[in-house]
């Protein structure tokens, strides 16, 4: 039994020994790498790598960088936090502000401003020098609003950097708008791509540019389908707050569920309307998304993400699409001050012991997102909108922007519209709490819409006591 014993013994401190080298060789390997964490798949990964190796090229320095798949941007964040609770984290990763507002609470994220301010000169493998910061030209070639995202955490620091972006815009049925038209009968009003949601003092009673009036049109016309369908109920409650300049939330260390007013349930009413009357449907209401009834020719007009363009287009029959898709901008309230949901992934960029590194990742992620060839590759690879201005004006994409049009092209249109409406880009606040006010909120709309006998005042009290009870407030 001794014997048998010792023999256990000498396996056990020989397994603990190789655990503790393997442990060492990781630590080593950890110590003279980059980690990325992204949902880029295989076409947008092998992007990523082409310009990993172009970097690697042209800066000098001592890391590996290395790219992780972690499924969507949830499990990125969900992911991350797993791995602050055991007190580690990747160098950098894809992001969302209610992300970082999670993450600035373990202390994790590297603030950029002395990054983005530092005039400190480094040599690059061809010789030629550069600032580790950003040039007063690099900054202002971002476009504003992607670029202020990253400093809405409340103490005034920058938090990240923008990535690619989307946006939400108005995809409509150009054919049927057209054919509308020229078949109109005396008395029908004429058909136009709305610009506003309901007559306001900018949009006179009997301008026909509302969307209260195209869905009345339509629906006069054609009652066996919906004119509108809108994907997300929380960006178009979290929208019209903004257009309106209604309180939604505020801030971390105020009051951060404001959005139980009389404004918010003014428009949640003329919504639930619209949604009786058969003028409009959402995604969560169908089950899919509301793309799915506009390619069908059972919608005409459909609210979703700039990025999905392609999914907006209906499948070719003989050769031909069935209809040729516009895209224009979301209705506004009031067109001089239009306001339009900025989204996408953006990156940060984590603490790190290694001051080295952590500048080093603070290079590559400068690298990727200054970077005009870069920018407009993965643009064109994505459907995503390039963040940088000066992008439009890159030979190939400039090449794309000319070729746009609803059908093979769709994409191109999707990002021109984009380009086209650089200033009226919005973010709201981050701060812990502020995801389940976006999650709230979309609720709350969806009932509002299809309960049979809703009490809104009690349904909007409800949704911000679900916040609170989120973060035990």
């Amino acid at each position: 039994m001794k014997k048998k014993a010792l023999i256990l013994l000498l396996v056990l401190i020989i397994a603990m020994s190789s655990l503790i080298a393997l442990a060492a060789c990781n630590k080593e390997d950890d110590k003279n790498t980059i980690t990325f964490y992204h949902t880029m798949g295989s076409n947008l990964s092998a992007v990523l790598d082409e310009y990993i190796e172009k970097f690697n090229a042209l800066y000098p320095n001592n890391y590996t960088i290395k790219w992780e798949q972690v499924g969507n941007y949830d499990d990125v964040r969900d992911q991350i936090k797993t791995e602050l609770n055991a007190n580690k984290h990747p160098n950098m990763a894809y992001c969302y502000p209610d992300h970082v507002a999670l993450y600035n609470a373990f202390g994790a994220t590297a603030s950029l401003d002395d990054y983005i301010n530092s005039t400190e000169e480094i040599t690059l493998k061809d010789g030629s020098k550069t600032i580790v910061g950003l040039t007063e030209e690099q900054k202002n070639d971002f476009i504003q609003g992607y670029y202020n995202e990253g400093k809405q955490y409340g103490d005034g620091k920058m938090y990240s950097m923008p990535f690619s972006k989307s946006t939400e815009v108005l995809y409509y049925n150009k054919t049927f708008f057209e054919d509308y038209n020229k078949n109109r009968k005396e008395g029908e009003p004429e058909l136009v791509v709305p610009t506003h949601w309901w007559c306001t003092d900018a949009c006179p009673a009997d301008c026909n540019a509302s969307m209260e009036k195209v869905c009345a049109a339509i629906k006069a016309k054609d009652n066996k389908y919906i004119p509108l369908g809108y994907d997300s109920e929380s960006n178009w409650f979290i929208t019209m707050c903004e257009q309106l300049g209604s309180p939604y939330t505020g801030s971390q260390d105020g009051n951060r569920f404001l959005f139980d007013n009389d404004t918010n349930k003014d428009f949640v009413t003329r919504f639930r309307s619209w949604y009786k009357s058969g003028w409009v449907t959402t995604q969560s209401l169908i089950g899919k998304y509301t793309s799915n009834l506009f390619v069908n020719k059972q919608s005409f007009m459909s609210i979703g993400s700039s990025a999905g363009a392609v999914h907006q287009r209906p499948t070719q029959t003989d050769g031909k699409y069935p209809f040729e898709v516009g895209i224009a901008s979301i209705p506004q309230v009031n067109q001089d001050n239009p306001r339009v949901i900025s989204q996408g992934p953006s990156i940060c960029i984590f603490k790190d012991s290694d001051k080295e590194r952590e500048k080093t990742t603070w290079l590559f992620l400068k690298y990727l997102t200054t970077n005009v060839s870069f920018q407009a590759k993965f643009s064109m690879q994505s459907g995503y909108v390039p963040v940088l201005k000066s992008v439009i004006n890159e030979p190939t994409y400039a090449a794309l922007l000319e070729m746009a049009d609803g059908g093979d092209n769709i994409a191109a249109l999707s990002a021109k519209v984009c380009m086209e409406q650089e200033e009226a880009y919005y973010t709201s606040p981050a701060f812990v709490g502020s995801s389940d006010a976006r999650d709230q909120v979309g609720k709350l709309l969806a009932a509002c819409m299809s309960d049979a006998n809703p009490d809104i005042n009690a349904l909007f009290a409800a949704a911000v006591a679900e916040c609170r009870y989120a973060i035990n407030e």
